[in-house]
């Protein structure tokens, strides 16, 4: 899991680069690993806004509340179930 919307700031310190460059959508990125730094099949992303006065710790702090969420919802969808008399493909 990526505190970004891969391809976009890869690597160490997304959510600064994020505010740095001053994207008004940020978020995370559930993604199969391959051999290249934060590459691989994308299993599932989710927005997060970025908001007026942002730092990179309240910033951070949305993107994890998403990745909790995010995480569970990729998981499911990776070892193909959902809810009761669902699959998911």
């Amino acid at each position: 899991i990526h505190p970004s919307l891969l391809p976009s700031f890869p690597g160490l310190h997304a959510q600064r680069q994020a505010l740095e460059h001053g994207v008004k959508i940020s978020g995370c990125t559930v993604h199969f690993v391959d051999e290249q730094l934060d590459h691989g099949e994308i299993i599932l992303q989710a927005a997060v806004p970025v908001l007026e006065g942002d730092t990179e710790e309240s910033l951070s702090l949305r993107i994890l509340q998403e990745e909790h969420r995010l995480y569970t919802e990729a998981i499911a969808r990776v070892i193909g179930i959902s809810g009761p008399g669902e699959t998911v493909r």
